[in-house]
Order: C-alpha cells, then structure tokens, then sequence
C-alpha cells in the first residue's frame, strides 16, 4: 500500500526537484548532456557489460552465457533506472520510458519466489561467486552486497514509481524487503551489512509506504553495528580477522573497514571506507529525524566535525587513501596519491543535504556546493561520457578519465546524482524558504497556506550577483532565508582546517526592493521576514576576490604552498596552459596582483586566474586536453 498519510520528518524539507527548473548556463547544460547522453551512454555500457543480461540469464528468459563480473553489478542498473525515473519527472520520454519498463519487466522475472533478487547466486546458485559464500546471507556482513544491491534496487524504485506512477518495480521492491525483514532482525540474522546502503533504501520505501517494519529494519541494521552482546559476533570478528582474498584491503584487516569497530552511537572519528561511512551517516541522520533519537544526532555531529576539521580536502572530497578507499588519519590529505572516490563525493553531497535539515545552518550546504562544485564535478567529464574513480589533487600526466570500469559504482552513481541537484537549491519548513544554492530558474512552493513563485537569475559561480524575484499567489506574510557562504565572511570552511592569507573586507550586501537590507547572519542565513507582494525584489551581491588559501599546519605536505579559490570554485594549475618548466615548479608570491578573466571558448566557458607566471583553470575541469601535469596546491615561491 502507498499511503499519503504524514510521518515525523525532517524539522526542514527539500523542494521537491520536480517543483524546481532550472535555466542557468551551468547546471543546465550537464543535466541536458546527462539526460541526451549520459543516460543512453551509461544504459548501452549495462548492455554490453551484460548487467542487463544477468536478469534474463537469472529468469531463464536467456541461455545461460557470459554475464557480468561483479556480484554488485546489478546495483549498476538499479541506479541508473532512478537516474533515468528523475529525469522522465523533468521531460517525458515515452522512448526511455518503455526502455526502462523492458529492464524492469527482466528484473521482476529474475526475482525468485520468497523475494529473493541476486542475480550472481540464481543463476548459479551451486557455484555462486566466492565472495558470496556458498549459502544465502553467508557473507552478507564481509562483501556478499545483497543487502547492499536491493537497498538501490529500494531507491530506485521508488523513484520510478513517483516519476511514472507504474508500481512493477516498486512491488519487487517491497516482496524483498519483506523477506529481509522476516529473516533479519533481533533473534534471527543479526549480521549488519558489509556495504551500507540498505538502511537508505529502506528509509525510503518506508516514507513511500508508512509500513513502519521498513524504519525499524533500517535502525536494526545500524544499532547492530559494533554490538558486541548481539548472536554472532564471534563468528564475525573471525571472519573479518581472515577473510582471504574477499576483501581488496592490504595488511591488517580492521573493523573500521565498514564501521563496524563501536556502535554507531559510540563512533566520533570518522574511520574506514569513505562511500560506506558516509552512507551510513546519512541513514543515521534520516532515522534521527523519523524517530527522534538524540543519540544518533550527538554522534554524527561529532564524526561531521571530525571530518570537516581533520579529513576534508580543499576540494570537498573525502577518503584519501587508496587501500581500503578509506579515511585516513587526521590530517593525512596527501594530493599526488588523493583517493578522493567520486562516490565518496556523492554520498558526502547526501550527508551534509541531511545534515542541513536537521539543524538548519548553512555550514553544512557550505561543504555541499564545495564538494558539488569541485571535488564531484571533476568526476564527471564535459562531454558526458568519461569519469574518474580517484579524484587527485596533483597529476604527473598519468591520470585521464575513463569511458567505464569493471566497478562502475561512479559511473551509476554519476548517472543517478545529476538530474537530482535541482532538489539542494531550495528548502523549506512552515513558514521560510530557504535559498540555499545560487541558480537560475524558478521555483513554487506553499508557505505559510499560500503559493509562493520565486525566480533567481544569476552568472553564479562566475559572477556573484543574484537577483531573484517573489510572485505570490496572493499577498501573505513570511520568510526567505538566503544564505551568505561561508567564503564571503572569510571562512573557507566551518572549522580551521584552511584558512585564507589575507582576510576581506568585501562582504555580502542585500537590497530587497532596491533599499538596502543591515546583513543580520544567523546560522549563515539572512531572513527577510515581511509580507510579500507581486513583482517584490530580492539583490544578493556575493565579492568574488580571488583568494590564497593556505592548509592547517599540520598537513605538512601542503606546508610553504597555497590554494587559490574564487567564489565557489578551487582552481588548479594545468599544463597546457603553463608553457616551459614543470608546472610543479612554478610559484606565485604573496603580493603577487592576480587577475580573472571568464574564456567562453575554454572547456564550455571557465573563468581563468592569471598570475605573472602561470594560469589557472577551475579544477573540476582539469584532464580534458590529454595526459599531463595538474596541481592543485601551488608554490608560495617559485620552485628553483
């Protein structure tokens, strides 16, 4: 069933993406490359990796031949059906639509009779991959991902259900969970999953359906965790002390892999697999705000400061290390060997989105739009059809984008995560809407029992001026808060991890009707609180000076060198542009004048540094002209 009925939620909401366009020359041209190429790009390369075929092989509806690789590759196809269900909410696509409805009609028919979906182990479930186990749920708290494929199988059919009101997928959906929840839980299975990502999907189906087991599923999975007094443990801690060759970790295998080390109220680090870590932590937030558990609150608010202090790169991206794809240690952010998964960026966009509507400050959409603007972006190529795993901060002409990977988690991800970012621009509760990104387009939402229009037309992030304009269907009081980034008030991000050279004394100003409005910030918000009338004018104007940062004396590597920032943009410096010596020899002194000029002709359009000696490109744009050198972190002296 799919009741209407409200749930405790969120203190504050999204505007539903479907109630958001957007019309600017940035974020428009990627969701208009992603809906005409990536998604047919992405859909072709299931097809030919056969993550399609296992279905039809798993039904019988095809002879059993070559399948697919992975063990989690049927979560490459779930996710790519929610990215295909957001963009058929935003532009109708009977072509795509019946498309994905054939992939849909295979999935249903590879789900076995109790709700069992795992395509690896039906289609030859007396030899199903090692990393499986021979028997069900065997290996589900090591690496199996059988937990971790239907938990996008959740995701994604929820959204096709909302985009197409078809409810096929949505009905396997719902057979699975049924079995999980009659097979996992306290006095049954009590084995958490290796990869979170079910608790999500869970979260999600139950916000769809109201059936209240989906929630308490979701917070078993995670209460589970690191609980030493629950049947079992034993038995894990002795697989995860010797697990062969079914985990790609080098050295001592640890509990901190998958966050399993401590219950999940007792972590204040944030350890281990960084995509694993931060889906985690956004579940947690999402159960604090169905169930009101303060405990899960006080521990992700601790792990966010730990990251957000000690482990978050410039560019807003996550887990340095290659081996484990994991955090490191405190200040450990090395450049040259950056692990930076594009995932890891993702699944951080999620977590500080949650943590926003929980607490409502704007620092935590600070560290979104600076991992969305650079640290995920980078990811994902101009043209639509090649990525990166690893995100490095420094390149020595060895790194390029791929078309695909034998693990194409970034590609799904990347195929699932673009046409879903009109859903951060705007937020709202009873009576305030929130303007939390700067983007041209429009919006409609009730506030306060009425329809309120908004319009923001804007250059952003090339230029900071932003005006935005309020129709309501009828005059009414209420408010709009718009947010004044951290880096207008001379805070890279809300901690001492990076700080600029030279503070500002530019700061934001707003007009509202041409009168100039006193900033009153308030948890990084000003609120304009009066009635509003038809045509009524909102003028942010952000200073966009080009800024030095410099890293927290404790992160040696990155000690006598700076970044250079420029509104929300980082910047690198890359070789074609910078003729002559090594580009890892230049260097830019202190008083140095910079100057900024916007190149339309330039990878789509870029706003470029100059200094005497070099140029600098935005960084998210970097590895589009060949192989060669990229550095991030710059030289305060030029290196001799």
């Amino acid at each position: 069933m799919i009741s209407n009925s409200p749930i405790q939620d969120y203190p504050i909401q999204p505007v539903s993406f479907v109630k958001v366009q957007i019309k600017d020359d940035f974020w428009s041209k990627r969701i208009k490359t992603h809906r005409e190429i990536t998604l047919p790009f992405v859909l072709r390369k299931c097809e030919r990796t056969k993550r399609i075929d296992n279905f039809s092989i798993a039904t019988g509806l095809k002879e059993k031949g070559k399948i697919s690789k992975l063990h989690f590759d049927d979560s490459d196809v779930f996710k790519i059906i929610e990215g295909a269900a957001y963009s058929l909410n935003v532009k109708k696509d009977p072509e795509l639509e019946d498309y994905i409805d054939d992939i849909i009609d295979k999935i249903a028919a590879a789900q076995e009779e109790d709700g069992y979906l795992y395509t690896h182990r039906t289609i030859n479930p007396n030899n199903p991959p090692l990393i499986a186990g021979k028997e069900r749920w065997e290996l589900v708290s090591v690496a199996s991902h059988e937990l971790y494929n239907v938990g996008h199988l959740y995701e994604s059919a929820v959204a096709y259900y909302e985009a197409t009101g078809k409810r096929k997928l949505l009905d396997v959906a719902i057979k699975n969970a049924e079995l999980i929840n009659r097979i996992f839980g306290l006095g049954k299975i009590e084995s958490p999953p290796g990869h979170q990502e079910i608790e999500i999907g869970l979260i999600r189906l139950y916000r769809a359906t109201k059936n209240k087991d989906y929630l308490k599923l979701a917070k078993f999975f995670l209460d589970i965790r690191g609980n030493k007094d629950r049947k079992g443990y034993k038995d894990y801690i002795s697989i995860m002390s010797n697990p062969g060759q079914l985990l790609p970790l080098s050295g001592e295998i640890k509990l901190q892999f998958n966050q399993t080390h401590a219950r999940v109220i007792e972590q204040e680090e944030a350890v281990g697999h960084a995509v694993r870590a931060a889906y985690m932590y956004s579940a947690m937030a999402d159960v604090a705000a169905l169930t009101g558990d303060k405990e899960y609150i006080n521990a992700i608010d601790k792990i966010w400061d730990n990251v957000v202090s000690k482990k978050l790169y410039i560019t807003g991206g996550i887990g340095n290390e290659a081996d484990g794809e994991a955090f490191g240690k405190e200040y450990e952010l090395t450049n040259l060997h950056a692990y930076n998964e594009t995932c890891a960026s993702i699944a951080n966009v999620f977590w500080n989105h949650r943590m926003f509507l929980l607490h409502g400050d704007a620092k935590y959409i600070d560290v979104l739009e600076r991992t969305l603007y650079n640290g995920l972006i980078s990811g994902y190529s101009l043209e639509g059809k090649r990525f990166f795993y690893p995100n490095p901060l420094e390149s020595k002409g060895n790194d390029a984008r791929s078309p695909w990977f034998v693990c194409a988690c970034c590609p799904s991800n990347v195929a699932r995560f673009i046409p879903s970012i009109p859903r951060y621009v705007y937020a709202q509760n009873d009576n305030t809407l929130f303007v939390n990104l700067f983007i041209s387009g429009s919006t409609s939402v009730s506030i306060a029992g009425k329809t309120l229009n908004l319009t923001q037309e804007t250059n952003y992030p090339w230029e900071g001026t932003v005006k935005m304009k309020i129709y309501p269907n009828e005059s009414g009081e209420c408010s709009i808060a718009i947010r004044v980034p951290g880096w207008t008030q001379n805070k890279p991000v809300p901690s001492d991890l990076y700080r600029y050279l030279n503070n500002s004394d530019a700061r934001a100003t707003l007009k509202v009707n041409d009168e100039l409005e006193n900033i009153e910030v308030n948890k990084g918000y000003v609120y304009i609180d009066r009635t509003w009338s038809d045509g009524d004018t909102i003028e942010l104007e952000l200073p966009m000076p080009i800024r030095r940062v410099l890293a927290h004396k404790n992160m040696k590597i990155n000690a006598g060198k700076i970044a250079l920032e420029r509104g929300p943009i980082v910047y690198c410096l890359e070789w074609p542009d910078n003729d002559g010596d090594s580009i890892f020899n230049l260097g830019v002194d202190d008083d140095e004048t910079l100057t900024h000029e916007y190149r339309k002709d330039l990878l789509n359009g870029v706003v470029v540094i100059k200094g005497k000696q070099f140029l600098a490109i935005p960084y998210y744009a970097w590895a589009h002209r060949g192989k060669g050198e990229m550095v991030v972190w710059i030289n305060r002296k030029p290196n001799k």
